[in-house]
């Protein structure tokens, strides 16, 4: 029976999450944990997050999740969903600037007070249904048609021009990276645990993928 852990630390939709993921794999074990030993022996990891990247960061290095999340995102099938993409970026630029967990180089920005398209004023932050273009055959794009739409909800997004490891795109103002991947690493801006079949989908190839591409 394959396992999957939650990373609780204390940021992140926690229960929604797990109920998602558990609907899809109703044959595994679906973990909310902040036990290092658990998340070590699990399958399968997920990093979630909400709220500000400062917040976030300071309780990930104050439980030593960023250590953890080095280590367990090296051999097994790893998703980062939310502020926990954005976790795994070099640095934020949210509150003055904010040093990340640096699995990848990518710069996270701020939509800007002024954001607008074709001469109107959009809202931040970026919340709702958004249509996401793969830029690369992933296994978890499997069974989603290309531009099918997930939910959002954020201020701060990935850069997507010049991003060697983007993996999927949207556009709200700016181009952006509504999702990043590399080895058995795959990391979504949106929340899949809330976006309907698409997401449910995403969340099920991620149980069945053995981490490699």
């Amino acid at each position: 029976m394959k396992t999957v852990a939650i990373i609780d630390y204390g940021m992140g939709n926690l229960h929604s999450a797990k109920k998602a993921v558990e609907h899809v794999a109703p044959d595994a074990t679906v973990l909310v944990t902040d036990n290092a030993d658990r998340i070590r022996e699990a399958d399968r990891v997920i990093l979630p997050g909400v709220g500000a990247i400062r917040d976030c960061m300071a309780e990930i290095r104050r439980l030593g999740v960023d250590t953890l999340v080095r280590e367990v995102s090296q051999d097994r099938p790893f998703l980062g969903i939310c502020v926990g993409m954005q976790a795994l970026m070099s640095r934020s630029e949210e509150n003055g600037g904010v040093d990340c967990i640096d699995l990848f180089p990518s710069q996270v920005r701020y939509f800007g007070d002024n954001l607008t398209e074709n001469g109107e004023r959009l809202k931040v932050p970026h919340m709702g249904w958004n249509e996401v273009y793969r830029t690369i055959e992933h296994p978890l794009w499997h069974n989603i048609p290309d531009g099918d739409r997930f939910y959002f909800v954020h201020s701060y997004y990935v850069e997507a021009e010049g991003n060697a490891d983007i993996a999927g795109r949207s556009h709200y103002g700016v181009d952006l990276a509504a999702a990043v991947a590399k080895d058995n690493i795959f990391a979504a801006q949106f929340h899949p645990e809330k976006s309907a079949r698409a997401g449910l989908q995403l969340l099920k190839n991620f149980t069945d993928w053995t981490g490699k591409c």
